[in-house]
């Protein structure tokens, strides 16, 4: 019954490319949340990354956003059908979150290690080039297959990214001048609210508008929302519904709440809608 219950909810869900169901959805969001906290005891409590002057601030979410992309483009590899066997099974949600986050924090030490050694004079360039050259290698090779099989949509590269900032703009002068929220000019809340409205943007232009490949949402809510409106379009407004709420109460709780945990869980609210949409986004632009 066990193994039965575990095949049919998280195994062959990954192996089959199925969308998500309730059960998984909810697991895979209680272990993002445990995973947060625990990372941010794992830091708070480590000794010596405290004394070699780690510290989870704005400019390490900066810093990490290109793993961030990286895990966008890198999910598109197994989409493209390129490596085949169960290691393709380590790129698709939700092992490739695993597999990020060791990449991560191995460069997190690795940028450390050659500070300390005196090798570089700041571990944060180092690690900020590092994400940037492993995105650059991965939309390389990503590129090369395009170009030797379906081809590469520019105008998809262009229209979805200008989707996404014309609604970030409209939603950002919204809460700066109608709401009187001058926190959001945060460079840390604009990224939030572009990542999560370019997932929409992807989302409602390949549901609805791509001419050429027929895509679904694969998460539990938005699907069903699509199928009681009829239109992908209305992801928009669940991102809203959430980023409004979302960013009050994170800016409610940012003096009271620890430096550190408060930018990990803000690095999560990135990830979950940054990720996604770039992969979204790449998928169209390779019509995979």
């Amino acid at each position: 019954m066990i193994s039965e219950f575990i095949y049919k909810y998280y195994i062959d869900p990954v192996k089959y490319g199925e969308p998500y169901n309730v059960v998984e959805t909810l697991t895979y969001a209680l272990i993002l949340v445990l995973g947060v906290y625990l990372l941010y005891r794992w830091m708070s409590q480590s000794t010596w990354l405290s004394d070699i002057g780690l510290k989870i601030d704005a400019s390490f979410i900066l810093a990490t956003l290109p793993y961030v992309v990286l895990g966008g483009v890198l999910r598109v590899i197994q989409d493209t059908g390129m490596i085949t066997g169960d290691l393709q099974f380590l790129i698709v949600t939700p092992p490739i979150y695993f597999v990020l986050f060791f990449f991560t924090i191995g460069m997190i030490f690795l940028s450390l290690y050659l500070q300390q050694q005196g090798l570089i004079k700041n571990f944060i360039s180092f690690y900020v080039l590092a994400g940037c050259i492993a995105v650059f290698v991965i939309v390389l090779i990503l590129a090369a297959w395009g170009i030797n099989h379906n081809g590469i949509d520019l105008f998809v590269l262009s229209v979805i990214p200008l989707m996404a900032v014309t609604a970030t703009v409209l939603v950002w002068a919204c809460m700066r001048y109608l709401l009187k929220w001058t926190y959001v000019s945060d460079p840390l809340y604009c990224i939030l609210i572009f990542g999560q409205l370019l997932d929409a943007s992807a989302t409602s232009y390949g549901i609805d508008l791509h001419p050429a490949v027929h895509y679904v949402e694969q998460h539990v809510v938005g699907s069903n929302l699509i199928g009681l409106t009829g239109t992908a379009f209305v992801m928009f407004p669940l991102k809203l519904v959430v980023l409004f709420p979302a960013i009050y109460v994170m800016q409610l709780f940012r003096k009271e709440a620890n430096p550190a945990f408060w930018h990990l869980v803000l690095l999560a609210m990135i990830v979950v809608g940054f990720a996604p949409g770039i992969r979204d986004m790449t998928r169209m632009v390779l019509y995979v």
